[in-house]
């Protein structure tokens, strides 16, 4: 059978969602795709996407991709979802891709950004999208642990429990700090790509450098270790954000 394959770019604030794989009884960004799919082309519809994002964990710039026997016009699917789907999630952009196309394996890099919310008083117009962190930290001091994370390694020190992927190895293009605004600090870090709660979990050791409890020439001697307990806690998931994925033909 020939079908038309998609690709989508979505947007979606993770607060509300319990991630985006679909969990019965629990709404999923992966679920509520799928059911606006169904709606609009009168058939069951499943949709890859180019990473899974946890629950809480929100999206700039999400890659889905699905197929389907019926060709419909671009712009109507995209508006079509929209009008189906609620306010915290909306599709960007359509278009139509080679069949070979793959949203997970065609990614070269993929990118986050994880903000903190550094002030003694918390933000309510942060709250939903930085871990407010009200201790003072020292930034010259994460930055230079953030730039030890660059390269090849094996992250098995920053890999979560229960982790699927079948190795440890990743390699970190760019892994930054800077202050945005006031209190705001925003890491920013892309890879070929990530372990699950990969980014959470340096930015929580990244934070407890900020608070003088580790040396940032620790990261690596961390990175060797190959033991996540010796690393920082997990950061809670509101303050990521994944904000690119790129792929070869650069759209």
């Amino acid at each position: 059978m020939v079908t038309t394959h998609y690709r989508m770019s979505v947007e979606y604030d993770g607060g509300e969602f319990a991630g985006w794989q679909i969990q019965p009884g629990e709404r999923t960004v992966q679920g509520e795709l799928e059911a606006a799919l169904a709606s609009l082309l009168g058939e069951p519809v499943r949709v890859q996407a180019a990473g899974r994002t946890d629950a809480g964990v929100h999206a700039s710039a999400q890659v889905v991709c699905f197929r389907t026997p019926r060709e419909t016009d671009c712009d109507t699917v995209r508006r079509a979802i929209n009008a189906l789907v609620g306010k915290d999630l909306a599709v960007r952009r359509v278009d139509i891709v080679d069949d070979s196309f793959d949203p997970r394996r065609s990614a070269s890099r993929r990118s986050y950004e994880y903000r903190i919310w550094n002030d003694r008083v918390r933000s309510p117009f942060w709250l939903r999208y930085a871990w407010h962190v009200a201790t003072p930290l020292r930034l010259d001091e994460m930055q230079d642990a953030a730039a030890h994370l660059v390269g090849e390694h094996d992250f098995t020190s920053f890999r979560a429990a229960g982790c699927d992927a079948l190795h440890p190895v990743r390699r970190i293009f760019a892994s930054t700090l800077s202050r945005e605004d006031g209190p705001l600090l925003v890491y920013r870090v892309s890879a070929t790509a990530f372990l699950r709660h990969m980014v959470r979990n340096i930015v929580g050791t990244l934070v407890e450098v900020g608070r003088g409890r580790r040396s940032a020439q620790s990261i690596t001697e961390l990175i060797e270790a190959r033991d996540r307990n010796l690393a920082g806690a997990t950061a809670p998931a509101h303050g990521l954000c994944l904000t690119e994925v790129s792929y070869a033909d650069r759209r």
